[in-house]
């Protein structure tokens, strides 16, 4: 009962993450992605602060090992892929993004095969990463951009995005071996912030803070993106997980190509393929496979953290 309670919020979060993907495919023509990322880290860094000023019995984290922890999970968890996923928005739409970012629990359960002892390799979740990753290989060999300026799709949009899936996926493994006992809000905000950190002077030093492009629109967006498509949209995971269990939170996996897909083309008009709906219903075939509960019940921790841990 508890997870049809869960199915409002889960939807939510879903769209959260899904109109988020949409808008910073909408930024990438006012922003460079270094400095949008590095903006937007910043802003829902900013939130984090003030939930520790405004909410007197929650207490600064000061943990050296925390922090140290947290820290490198900033970087590797949300610095490096949130990056990856924006730069992709440069070559492809945002729809075809959303659809290879599903591909983040099942790279998150090979790897836990891998590096955590307690996460076992099943024939049943091998079969889901088969025929998910075969859903992303239908959207490669067509050649879908979703953008119609694109005849082909550009290389570099599936490379990004895989740059960013395995970042996010070692970021769940790397925080399930090193901080499944910490508090997950003092993770979240300490990971947001060292993120934030990284990406401000490397920013700085690279590609600068040229804002001369960016209209009323672009402020808007970015503040869409930061405030509710990141701070906004971890907040309400962790309530998801806190409340209903990390299953449910999983399933936004589901949801968020949806959104993305549909809002990219009612918003930016990109496009919807027989592909792209054809590579869909594959990946989601397995992703049901990967989370169907095995005989003894084991087996969905892994997709669970990657989604209750990464952000679009």
């Amino acid at each position: 009962m508890r997870h049809y309670q869960a199915i409002p919020y889960v939807l939510l979060l879903g769209f959260l993450f899904g109109s988020s993907l949409v808008v910073s495919r909408f930024s990438v023509g006012q922003y460079a992605p270094l400095t949008y990322i590095s903006l937007r880290l910043l802003l829902a860094a900013l939130g984090h602060l003030a939930i520790y000023g405004l909410m007197r019995p929650r207490r600064w984290p000061t943990e050296p090992r925390l922090w140290l922890l947290a820290g490198g999970l900033g970087v590797l968890g949300s610095a490096i892929p949130m990056t990856a996923i924006v730069s992709s928005l440069q070559y492809q739409s945002s729809g075809v993004t959303s659809l290879l970012l599903t591909l983040n629990p099942v790279a998150t359960v090979l790897m836990a095969q891998l590096f955590l002892q307690d996460e076992p390799l099943t024939v049943r979740k091998l079969a889901g990463a088969v025929i998910a990753f075969g859903g992303a290989g239908v959207l490669l060999l067509r050649g879908e951009s979703g953008l119609a300026q694109f005849a082909q799709a550009d290389w570099r949009g599936y490379a990004w995005v895989g740059v960013g899936v395995l970042a996010s996926a070692s970021g769940s493994v790397y925080a399930r071996r090193f901080l499944r006992h910490a508090n997950a809000w003092d993770v979240a905000s300490i990971r947001m912030m060292a993120a934030a950190l990284v990406m401000l002077p490397i920013t700085g030093w690279t590609v600068g803070y040229d804002l001369s492009r960016v209209n009323w629109q672009g402020y808007a967006a970015l503040g869409y993106a930061a405030l509710v498509g990141t701070f906004l949209a971890m907040w309400l995971s962790f309530t998801i997980v806190k409340r209903f269990g990390a299953t449910p939170a999983s399933q936004t996996s589901y949801v968020m190509p949806v959104v993305s897909t549909l809002l990219g083309a009612a918003l930016l008009g990109e496009q919807i393929t027989h592909g792209m709906i054809l590579g869909m219903g594959v990946i989601f075939a397995g992703l049901s496979l990967l989370n169907s509960r095995g005989p003894t019940g084991r087996g969905r921790r892994a997709p669970s953290e990657a989604r209750r841990l990464s952000s679009c």
